[in-house]
């Protein structure tokens, strides 16, 4: 799964974190103020081309650029161009939306402001400020689709650049593959999603970690007047602390109602299979795929389907609930200010957008729990590839006849 488009895996994710580590440690300690900084109250597309970001486009090019010759000398592999630079490209993509969500963030404080000030006429806005408002936005937008469509497009390729890599390494070793349940499927099928999931997945974490990174700091910023939370009173850091305690809480309780649904995924994929297989079979064969067999293995599919929906069930109710309460939670925690007047429209929403970045990317494991699932479910299925490669014994879930679940 890996080897096939990364050199050496283990030793290259392990390098990757230390360098990615070295090369932020530097840049909070000094390499960021070398070229000036954003500044106080600059909104619009002109934060994408300040002398600070393009310092920071070049310093994160040149590790890049080093790492990547290192790994090139130090173990040649023939996807490190995709492997390396591709995936560089994505991470810096995904910094580049993060910046966006920033851009947008600090232009909710003078717009929101001048609709308040408009609606309850406290100072005369005109047209041109309210359109000129609109078209700061519209530049800023006009960027994130630009960056973003290209980004999915080289996404695409790199995700078939990926399964190309496994496709071909899997077939190399067909002859020992072949005898495995599904092994078809396994190659055709599970390759590209276990790359698409992969990469989706991967994007998603980073991209968390960057708006951590980004909105922590303007959500401390932005929470200076909010003296208390309702029931606990006056805290230290309140929102950032509500948003981690929150998200955590949440977290705890899908992984928990949860963990029997990878299990019966993988199941679900080997049912499947084997009535796929029988109905091939049968294609060439008029003595395969006969009404009693097909009959008796699509039952063994609808029991397993029936089995995965009512695990949904209760999966659903929990994640639902969190959820839709979700959506009021930080008009809970803000309802002490907003009553006492201490906050205006703009920063008002300026906090609820810089709430909501926050807590979804603690959420990271709550809005993405159904995909890990068939990550899990997929990667089973590759390690059972992988197992017969190396020589070694099935995975026990390879052995077991029904999942453990209701």
């Amino acid at each position: 799964m890996f080897v096939s488009f990364f050199p050496r895996p283990k030793l290259f994710f392990i390098s990757a974190i230390l360098w990615a580590a070295l090369a932020m440690t530097l840049w909070y300690s000094f390499a960021s103020e070398l070229y000036g900084s954003p500044g106080p109250g600059v909104v619009g597309v002109a934060n994408f081309w300040s002398a600070r970001s393009l310092w920071f486009d070049l310093y994160f090019a040149v590790f890049v650029g080093i790492f990547t010759a290192f790994w090139m000398w130090f173990a040649p592999h023939p996807w490190t161009w995709w492997s390396i630079p591709g995936s560089a490209l994505i991470l810096f993509a995904t910094y580049f939306q993060v910046l966006v969500s920033v851009a947008i963030n600090a232009w909710y404080g003078p717009f929101y402001d001048m609709i308040q000030a408009a609606l309850a006429r406290t100072r005369v806005v005109t047209f041109e400020e309210f359109f000129g408002h609109l078209a700061t936005f519209a530049g800023i937008a006009l960027v994130a689709v630009i960056v973003g469509v290209l980004t999915r497009f080289f996404v695409k390729h790199y995700i078939f650049r990926w399964r190309t890599a496994m496709n071909d390494f899997y077939v190399a070793n067909w002859p020992r593959l072949r005898t495995i349940e599904g092994a078809s499927q396994r190659v055709q099928e599970d390759t590209m999603r276990f790359a698409q999931i992969s990469e989706g997945l991967g994007v998603n974490f980073i991209s968390a970690i960057l708006t951590l990174i980004a909105f922590l700091p303007v959500l401390n910023r932005l929470s200076s007047n909010i003296s208390e939370l309702p029931l606990v009173g006056a805290i230290p850091y309140p929102l950032v602390t509500a948003a981690i305690v929150w998200s955590i809480f949440g977290t705890g309780l899908l992984a928990l109602i949860g963990i029997k649904l990878p299990g019966i995924e993988f199941f679900n994929q080997r049912v499947e299979a084997a009535y796929r297989k029988e109905l091939v079979l049968g294609e060439d064969n008029a003595e395969r795929a006969d009404p009693p067999t097909l009959k008796e293995l699509f039952t063994n599919v609808r029991r397993n389907y029936f089995r995965l929906y009512l695990n949904y069930v209760y999966f659903d109710v929990g994640r639902i609930v969190y959820l839709q309460t979700d959506q009021v939670f930080p008009y809970i925690l803000l309802a002490p200010s907003i009553i006492a007047g201490k906050l205006t429209l703009g920063p008002l929403n300026q906090i609820l957008s810089a709430f909501r970045e926050v807590r979804g990317s603690f959420q990271y494991l709550i809005n993405s729990w159904s995909t890990i699932v068939d990550l899990i479910s997929v990667y089973k299925r590759l390690r059972g590839f992988e197992a017969m490669i190396a020589g070694a014994p099935l995975a026990a879930i390879e052995h077991v006849k029904e999942p453990a679940g209701i």
